[in-house]
């Protein structure tokens, strides 16, 4: 009777990861690696590599040097090194960003620095090479031609 209770409150507890928010104060400086599930609010700095499924919420007093992997991130404060973002990166007017970037989605507000080299994920359909049904249509032009008697 008891363990079905705990086995299903464990289960939930699981889920509730992706949903936690971490926080990395001001004066706070960590060298190393950090693998999480968890989102997070950097005020301080973090110093090696950082991949999280959740999302990352870099403040004004933040700074980020080495490799960044997340599904989305804000940033207000400072990044240099390699950033991945699977889905949007939303640069704030105060963000300064360097390095290698690879995002799903890139925002930028007015008066962020971004001096990095940038590919997005997914292509544009507007820009793809026409499909070889549309390069088969007749043109206008030879549309009406015909024998002439």
């Amino acid at each position: 009777m008891f363990s079905d209770n705990k086995k299903g409150r464990d289960q939930g507890n699981m889920a509730d990861f992706s949903r936690n928010q971490n926080k990395i104060s001001e004066g706070t400086k960590i060298v190393g690696d950090i693998v999480s599930e968890g989102g997070f609010r950097i005020e301080g700095t973090i110093e090696g590599t950082f991949k999280t499924t959740g999302k990352v919420v870099v403040g004004k007093s933040g700074f980020i040097q080495g490799t960044l992997e997340c599904s989305d991130a804000d940033f207000e404060g400072k990044f240099s090194g390699n950033l991945v973002v699977s889905n949007t990166l939303s640069l704030k007017p105060t963000a300064h960003i360097e390095g290698e970037v690879s995002v799903g989605k890139l925002a930028v507000e007015p008066g962020a620095n971004f001096n990095a080299s940038c590919s997005m994920k997914g292509g544009v359909k507007s820009l793809s090479k026409p499909t070889s049904s549309e390069s088969k249509q007749p043109q206008p032009a030879q549309q009406g031609q015909g024998k002439s008697a």
